[in-house]
């Protein structure tokens, strides 16, 4: 069993113990030197907590310092009483309770109710201490989600042990068993970036991910790409190897997982993570680089942001520049041996390749697509190399992106030496490999791996069937649409609405604690200028992801809208997505349009039509835990925005049996 916190007891050992004997387990538990402010606060803690619980002292147990992995925090105490877990944030000294710490008190306990097995069907009531602070009104209520948690409470310090006795009075439920609760497994499921921030920090990818039975999890997959670098080093081999996965599973987390294990440059393992998507790079670096100063300053240090970020941008490249460093030297292999390539599929053909070196380069001779030229530059190593290409299936959204099928093609080509390794879900039509990928399955270096694939949706640890539901929703199965939907019902809400603004109140009243919420939008979505949505008006990913709900320019404000290209491999907890009339229903299929001066022309080229496609299918993806789907009502006043145009979307919707609201 993880020990998880830095103390625990049952209450009866706990009330036995003076102050300085429990300060003194806290801070050999410490991995960092204990400052007098900390160590003050834990006196008062243990001091004000043993008070409290003095009538408890048979009834539970209690935990400081309680390890929170996917947020790489610690809850300060965790109280077992009863039939309820009480999740206690205390802010000593401190006289007003603020929204922040409010939110803080609130993500633990939904992060222990959402990932903590034994959490799952207890009462918890999350409690946020200023010790300062004069009584205050309390109020003891679940929300709406009516899933056991207890909206925040806040308390002064005379007023904890009352707070004890009305939540015991409120909640009801069997007495919890603490050696059970101890053995619980924890299996968050963090977003990108705060997997990013955790693996960053040194914790592996068995401690912030699921591990269901119905799932080939992460460790499994990132073991058998790890075992495929070791042979391939200790046997002087090339390899290349495809990892695929449905939408949010978690293809870019074992990426991650891989190269921070050899983050150091004088590892023979040395590692870099590549990627062609600049939002996703920018982002992941701005909070690695936000988490290092932070974490630098607990710890005692004094971290500059321009330090770190030079550090981050090491570990996590974009794909283009890592290209143009080989560019400048043609003999010479890079200093990594395993370059791992997020979005593999998005790397640019040979068409759009040789425009840009032509262009951009003054190399009008170019005539190599990306994966082929990424592929040389690996192949420039004397002993060994490999490469790892994530793929996801339907995800070409942007001209000149060739597709999976142009590496394997590559490797025909010119690199018949290499060992592949191919997860047999890379014959799926949507991955749009399968001719490619029979022209070399015969070869005798050629190894199929069902581990390589992952099968099952992380990205929503609600409900696994979301991206099946928006691929039968865009593939028009109304049938197989309606079933899904409804295995969804309980536990992943998705309404529409004809009103933006009921949009917005419906993610707004769902969103607990930092919960991130958002509008996205198709890149093509021009007529949402009535609505306050300009896609041509330029918003900054990193404030809108990583920004709190104090800075207009977040998420959080509702305001700007992301497209596709902002948020392709990230994820929200709640989405608002707004359908405008570039993607549009008819009897006869969907239609795709363009806006273009002062009217919708007709896409007609076949890749552009996929392209719009693929970019409804990442914004209906992009929800951890629900969303909204607005179709504005249009205006038969303006041809631009006129009603027929809207009406067939949102009534194909209702038809499949979405809630309107």
């Amino acid at each position: 069993m993880i020990n998880r916190a830095y103390y625990a007891d049952d209450i009866e050992d706990f009330l036995n113990l003076s102050s300085d004997e429990i300060l003194g387990a806290l801070t050999r538990s410490s991995a960092f030197a204990i400052e007098a402010t900390q160590r003050d606060a834990w006196i008062a803690q243990t001091e004000l907590l043993q008070r409290v619980l003095n009538p408890y002292r048979n009834r539970g147990r209690v935990y400081f310092e309680y390890a929170v992995p996917r947020l790489g925090k610690r809850i300060d105490t965790v109280v077992l009483l009863d039939h309820v877990i009480f999740i206690i944030e205390f802010k000593v000294g401190e006289k007003d309770f603020t929204a922040s710490g409010r939110d803080q008190v609130w993500d633990y306990a939904l992060d222990l109710k959402n990932f903590h097995e034994t959490t799952h069907n207890k009462s918890v009531a999350p409690v946020l201490v200023a010790t300062g602070a004069k009584r205050t009104a309390t109020v003891i209520a679940t929300t709406q989600q009516n899933d056991a948690v207890l909206l925040p409470i806040y308390s002064s310090a005379d007023q904890l042990a009352t707070i004890f006795e009305q939540v015991l009075l409120f909640c009801d439920g069997p007495p919890i068993d603490s050696k059970k609760w101890d053995l619980g497994r924890y299996h968050p499921t963090p977003t990108i970036v705060e997997a990013a921030i955790a693996l960053y920090s040194g914790h592996d990818v068995v401690e912030i991910s699921r591990s269901d039975a119905g799932a080939v999890n992460l460790s499994q997959t990132s073991e058998a790409v790890a075992k495929i670098i070791q042979s391939s080093r200790e046997l002087s081999r090339k390899s290349i190897c495809f990892v695929t996965g449905v939408p949010g599973a978690g293809k870019t987390l074992v990426g991650l997982n891989i190269a921070t294990k050899h983050i150091s440059k004088d590892s023979e393992l040395y590692s870099v993570f590549l990627s062609g998507n600049g939002p996703l790079v920018d982002i992941l670096r701005e909070a690695l680089a936000r988490d290092e100063v932070t974490r630098g300053r607990v710890e005692g240090r004094r971290p500059k942001k321009g330090e770190a970020l030079s550090r981050v941008k090491t570990f996590i490249q974009n794909v283009h520049h890592f290209r143009d460093e080989c560019l400048v030297d043609l003999t010479h292999p890079p200093i990594e041996h395993v370059a791992i390539f997020d979005e593999a599929q998005r790397a640019w053909n040979v068409e759009q390749t040789a425009s840009f070196m032509r262009r951009k380069k003054n190399r009008p001779d170019f005539n190599q697509s990306e994966p082929e030229f990424l592929m040389s530059c690996l192949d420039r190593h004397r002993d060994w190399a490999v490469v790892v290409c994530l793929v996801g299936g339907g995800q070409e959204i942007n001209t000149g992106e060739a597709g999976i099928a142009e590496w394997i093609t590559a490797l025909n080509r010119s690199f018949g030496d290499w060992h592949v390794h191919i997860s047999p879900q890379l014959n799926d039509q949507e991955y749009g490999a399968g001719i490619a990928v029979s022209e070399v399955a015969n070869r005798s270096n050629v190894h199929f791996d069902e581990n390589l694939h992952l099968s099952v949706s992380m990205r929503s640890f609600r409900a696994e069937h979301v991206s099946t539901l928006v691929k039968q929703v865009l593939d028009l199965d109304v049938l197989a649409a309606r079933q899904t939907l409804q295995k969804l019902a309980d536990r992943y809400p998705i309404v529409i609405t004809r009103s933006l603004a009921q949009g917005k109140a419906w993610i707004k009243d769902r969103a607990r604690g930092t919960e991130r919420y958002g509008i996205v939008v198709s890149s093509q979505a021009q007529r949402l200028k009535p609505h306050a949505i300009d896609v041509r008006s330029p918003m900054d990913p990193i404030h809108w992801f990583l920004d709190g709900k104090d800075d207009v320019r977040s998420s959080y404000y509702l305001e700007d809208a992301a497209t596709e290209f902002h948020v392709q491999g990230l994820e929200l907890d709640w989405a608002c997505v707004v359908w405008d009339a570039d993607f549009r229903f008819s009897s006869g299929g969907w239609q795709h349009y363009s806006f273009v001066g002062s009217r919708w022309n007709h896409i007609h080229k076949s890749d552009r039509q996929t392209y719009l496609k693929n970019a409804y299918r990442v914004l209906l993806t992009r929800a951890r835990q629900g969303m909204v789907i607005v179709v504005p009502d249009g205006d038969e006043t303006d041809p631009t925005r006129h009603v027929t145009y809207y009406d067939p979307i949102f009534d194909y919707l209702q038809g499949i049996g979405f809630f309107v609201i």
